[in-house]
């Protein structure tokens, strides 16, 4: 295992959420390349980052749209100038304060919104009724997380229902997650999405449907399913890379852009060492397929093995860091742990040069 492309400033605050830029650019340029080169679209999903600064970034680098998964997030997107916005969340807009939003946003934005049922539909088309132009939807499918989403069999039950509703269907959308399950599924996760949205874009213009948008997504199926008749992909934490996507060979841990620093502040004769980085700077998160709450790249031999809230603590039979260090955690899941910060710690060539807000941190509904 490779280290990290950058290093820490010297005197950094910790725990601290901390970004290199360089290492961000290289992953937002060549992963839009990547896909602009086999003619696919890129629809990232903002949820990652919640950073205006980041989406900058990613639109300059050539996209068809953002991807967001609450009203919330994108609010905050619209009142920043990005219109172009797909909500692959099954929103349900029986509530009338949802309704509101929604109808407020829509008449602001260019908006589509992901359904999966009929009773979805029907609330969506009644909360935009009468707005001067019909919202577009995208119907959801599982390609086999077995989460939300229907059948490719059920899409046209769902089409005449938004149709029926006053909504325009522009195609289907699947989220490949259980590509996250071991390290060999990425490319059956991402052949299941080609396979279910072919499926139903056949049964869809059967029924007089003309899907324009069959949107993929996930960082680690992305490159797998991004081929005809796929139009998009939606991958989110490609732009940071994390401790999940080196064990699943999606990226190297030079192109990871994202650490949380930490101090040492305990160190034992059993091999045991504490960092001050615990559950509210890491997350909790522990999927299957990597090894402890996070990577150390300094220290590949080291294995996080337990959180608390504000300890982390490590065990090592190799080398390990002195009480003082600070050392970098590459976390298991970047999107939640931007989540738990108001702001990003901006490095370049070992220099804090800038602070950018998280900035629709809280914004889940």
């Amino acid at each position: 295992m490779t280290g990290l492309s950058f290093a820490l400033p010297d005197g950094i605050d910790t725990p601290t959420v901390v970004v290199d830029v360089d290492a961000l650019g290289h992953n937002i340029t060549s992963w839009a390349a990547r896909l602009r080169d086999r003619g696919v679209g890129l629809r990232p999903h903002t949820k990652t980052s919640k950073c205006l600064q980041v989406i900058e970034r990613q639109v300059q680098a050539g996209l068809v749209g953002l991807t967001v998964a609450t009203l919330g997030e994108a609010e905050v997107l619209a009142d920043a100038g990005f219109t172009e916005l797909f909500q692959a969340f099954p929103l349900w807009a029986g509530r009338p304060d949802v309704a509101h939003r929604l109808r407020a946003l829509h008449e602001r934005t260019s908006l589509m919104i992901g359904v999966e049922s009929v009773e979805s539909a029907a609330a969506l088309g009644a909360a935009v009724r009468g707005s001067g132009r019909p919202l577009r939807v995208l119907i959801e499918l599982d390609p086999g997380l077995h989460r939300s989403g229907v059948s490719p069999g059920h899409a046209v039950t769902i089409a005449r229902a938004a149709a029926d509703a006053g909504l325009e269907v522009h195609g289907a959308f699947t989220f490949g997650g259980h590509g996250y399950s071991t390290c060999d599924a990425p490319a059956g996760a991402g052949d299941d999405e080609v396979r279910t949205l072919s499926q139903a874009a056949e049964l869809l213009r059967d029924a007089g449907f003309e899907p324009t948008v069959l949107s993929a997504g996930s960082t680690p199926t992305a490159l797998h399913s991004a081929r005809p008749p796929v139009t998009d992909e939606r991958p989110g934490t490609y732009v940071f890379h994390d401790a999940q996507q080196v064990q699943l060979g999606t990226a190297a841990m030079d192109e990871v852009a994202l650490v949380v620093a930490a101090t040492v502040v305990a160190s034992h004769g059993d091999g045991r060492f504490v960092l001050d980085a615990g559950s509210k700077a890491l997350a909790a998160d522990k999927p299957a397929i990597v090894r402890g709450h996070g990577m150390l790249p300094e220290y590949p031999d080291a294995e996080l093995r337990s959180l608390s809230e504000h300890h982390c603590v490590a065990w090592t039979d190799g080398p390990r860091p002195r009480v003082g260090d600070v050392v970098a955690v590459v976390p298991n899941h970047c999107c939640v742990v931007v989540n738990l910060v108001d702001r990003l710690t901006v490095v370049q060539r070992g220099q804090v040069v800038d602070h950018w807000a998280v900035a629709s941190r809280g914004r889940n509904s």
